[in-house]
């Protein structure tokens, strides 16, 4: 069951801030985050991978080159095709560098918006604003409601 199903059932509830939901909230939330915490690690992998598969395959072939052809009596269409190849191998090479160098400055955006929101959320913990009832947790043995 999805958490989007699971939100729109609890709305259809009598009780939506019941304890045993509020269990459950919690452990989407830790479930969350460490699926989070794995994509941090696997993804600079991930694309170390992908970037060194990416680049082996654009590697140029030089199997269509003869033995003739290696000892200097090369022919003109062969090495236009051949610089041709390298070329484009280059423009690749090139745009996948401009690619990994934006990723890469806009990493501070992403580390302030982080913060931003890590901010609002201890903000909230803090306790200087309402929060709604369905979404505090209850203490077992007395009810807080009023």
């Amino acid at each position: 069951m999805s958490l989007e199903t699971r939100i729109d059932s609890r709305r259809a509830e009598s009780e939506p801030d019941s304890e045993e939901d509020l269990e459950e909230l919690e452990s989407d939330v830790k479930k969350m985050a460490e699926k989070i915490l794995e994509y941090r690690s696997a993804i600079p992998d991930q694309l170390k991978t992908t970037l060194a598969s990416v680049l082996s395959s654009q590697a140029p072939d030089f199997s269509g080159i003869d033995e003739a052809g290696s000892s200097g009596e090369r022919n003109p269409d062969s090495e236009d095709r051949e610089l041709d190849t390298e070329k484009r191998t280059k423009e690749k090479i090139q745009l996948l560098k401009e690619k990994i160098s934006s990723n890469i400055s806009a990493m501070p955006v992403l580390v302030n918006r982080m913060k931003e929101c890590i901010s609002r959320i201890e903000e909230l913990d803090s306790g200087d604003s309402v929060i709604h009832p369905a979404f505090k947790k209850r203490i077992s043995g007395s009810s807080n409601e009023g």
